[in-house]
């Protein structure tokens, strides 16, 4: 059993820590918040469930020199980069390994930043760690799902990894702004504004699918577009107003002898009518992952996740976003020391999910 210090409990590590209730392979040692409400409530008060016994903890010092085999960090978005590279150092450098879902730049270590790649490098070499950043986009949605099924193929032409998720539900509003949604057309958002930006969050899977099939990519073409409503709509989490953005397209190529190849695209909506000639998914109204192959064969998947209990696609990605990580820490503390990718793991399966007596709603 391997013993697990949860960083976080916003939407990923609650929908985390409700499904590691009772489960055979990993015991929950200590978990770490950073609202001061949160301090000293225990973690089923956190997660809507039975009592735990464990206490939630703004004093990560404390957990951090206590006994643990790793640390799933769920911190906050890329936006706070350097308060997630000092957690993450400080619990490398503790001797804890380290699976992360908040800094995807980390996804394919070849296109981190030598600065940055340095500071993670020399903690875990002090720690005698390893460290993991995946998820599902950037992450399993557009690396192991593309590259299984490219080992279906004779020949390939392109292919095309899309995710589609209903912005106006999705928990985490602020990285959407970020992003675009609800920008004027006057404005300039910074994926637009910032060349270069698409190909540093989403470059990773990009060039990591053109080595795993022996590709050269010769340069990335970054397209943003984005497409505004003429009335008001009220959504989940929010208004879009007439001549504001309420859906976008962000679509990264990476440039193959000459063409187009190998693309990461994404389609986010505020509400379901947005954008009504862009692509849809087919399994569901506005969820899904899905990878088209040109080729021989040609090849279309799409998977759509959603919460067991709810339906919501949103709460679905999150938990995969997650257990994506955290399924993966036996072989993260059973690798080498260093910085690691999905192409440096066997396949993760998911060892002890199976529970003898069923699910358990924690709710």
């Amino acid at each position: 059993m391997h013993r697990v210090i949860v960083w976080g409990t916003g939407f990923v590590g609650k929908a985390v820590l409700k499904s590691l209730l009772g489960h055979s392979e990993f015991e929950v040692v200590g978990v770490v918040v950073h609202d001061p409400a949160k301090d000293g409530l225990d973690v089923g008060d956190l997660i809507g469930g039975p009592k735990t016994g464990i206490r939630a903890t703004r004093d990560a010092a404390s957990l951090l020199a206590g006994p643990a085999d790793a640390v799933a960090y769920f911190g906050p978005n890329a936006m706070h980069a350097e308060t997630n590279l000092a957690n993450i150092e400080a619990a490398l450098r503790a001797g804890k390994n380290v699976v992360d879902t908040s800094m995807g730049i980390f996804h394919y270590p070849p296109m981190v930043p030598a600065p940055m790649k340095a500071r993670i490098a020399d903690a875990c070499a002090a720690g005698g760690t390893s460290f993991l950043s995946n998820g599902i986009d950037p992450g399993f949605g557009n690396d192991l799902f593309p590259m299984t099924l490219l080992g279906l193929c004779g020949q390939v032409e392109s292919v095309r990894t899309t995710e589609f998720i209903d912005g106006g539900s999705y928990p985490d509003q602020a990285s959407l702004r970020f992003m675009g949604l609800y920008s004027k057309m006057e404005e300039t958002p910074p994926l637009d504004a910032n060349p270069g930006m698409m190909t540093g969050i989403w470059g990773g899977p990009l060039y990591m699918i053109a080595q795993a099939i022996g590709a050269k990519v010769e340069r990335t073409v970054e397209n943003y577009s984005r497409w505004t409503g003429d009335r008001t709509v009220e959504f989940e989490h929010g208004r879009v107003l007439p001549g504001e953005c309420a859906a976008h397209r962000i679509e990264l190529q990476g440039i193959v002898a000459g063409r187009p190849r190998i693309i990461i695209d994404h389609v986010h909506r505020l509400y379901p009518g947005a954008a009504p000639d862009w692509p849809r998914p087919k399994l569901d109204e506005v969820h899904s992952n899905r990878v088209e192959i040109v080729g021989r064969p040609n090849v279309v998947q799409e998977t759509v996740f959603s919460d067991a209990d709810t339906g919501d696609g949103n709460g679905g990605g999150c938990l995969a976003t997650g257990m994506r990580v955290f399924n993966a820490i036996p072989a993260v503390c059973a690798a080498k020391p260093g910085i690691l990718s999905a192409l440096d793991l066997p396949v993760i399966a998911g060892r002890g999910v199976m529970h003898e007596d069923g699910m358990r709603n924690a709710n």
